[in-house]
């Protein structure tokens, strides 16, 4: 099991650390001082478990556990605090547990073994990964285009008509965006405005843009905004 350790203290970070180094189970263990750091590992490298503390310097460590919730394989949460009066709170955003400082091998292991069954729980019940196609098509005066999604670097609707880029040309559609999306990988497409979607890997820059918002720019030059509502998602896929 992989284990991040999220606790601006390095003291607790280090004898939690010990502590779960003797559990045969664990086989990987990191740390991260606060959220930002937190989240910016877990999208490079996702962990099984978190055990996270509430008070994080300016943070807290139940908005850590909401934000959680957009990764595409969210860790398991266990808070481990020195603050008892949490615990409701803990257990109403679906916690394996709550853990007080200073903390005990024998608690530590219990705790672990709770997000063991719940880990074994969640394979059991796994949903197949969706088939997604490997080519779109679009019908424009009686004539279909055969699309590679591996070319698709943005789709843009405007004036209701969906026009797809990709690194051989644009494609016209009466389609609409939702319809695109739900036959794209969301591991690789990522909406930035909601007339808008692009391919991750073809984003090249970002640059800041009116009203505390964003622009991307595409690898085909193409610049497109990020609405509002959809600029946590971008910096979390990405890292910001």
């Amino acid at each position: 099991m992989k284990v991040l350790i999220v606790d601006d203290e390095p003291l607790s970070r280090n004898e939690l650390a010990y502590l779960l180094r003797q559990n045969p189970v664990i086989s990987d263990i990191r740390e991260a001082e606060g959220s930002a750091d937190a989240l910016q590992q877990l999208v490079k490298q996702p962990a099984d478990l978190l055990f996270l503390d509430i008070e994080l310097n300016e943070e807290n460590g139940f908005s850590l556990a909401n934000e959680l919730q957009h990764l595409a394989q969210p860790p398991l949460v266990i808070f481990a605090t020195a603050y008892d009066n949490f615990a409701v709170d803990a257990f109403n955003i679906d916690a394996v547990d709550y853990v007080l400082k200073p903390f005990e091998q024998d608690r530590i292991n219990q705790a672990v073994a709770k997000a063991v069954k719940r880990l074994n729980d969640r394979q059991d019940k796994v949903v197949p990964t969706p088939d997604y196609p490997k080519v779109i098509t679009t019908t424009q005066a009686e004539k279909t285009t055969v699309i590679q999604v591996t070319t698709i670097l943005s789709a843009v609707v405007e004036a209701n008509v969906l026009t797809i880029a990709t690194s051989k040309g644009d494609y016209q559609s009466r389609e609409t965006l939702s319809w695109l999306k739900k036959r794209l990988n969301p591991q690789q497409f990522l909406q930035i405005h909601r007339s808008a979607i692009v391919r991750i890997s073809a984003i090249r820059e970002i640059q800041p843009w009116f009203n505390h918002t964003y622009q991307v720019t595409l690898t085909n030059d193409q610049k497109l905004p990020v609405g509002r509502s959809f600029i946590k998602d971008l910096r979390i896929r990405l890292s910001m």
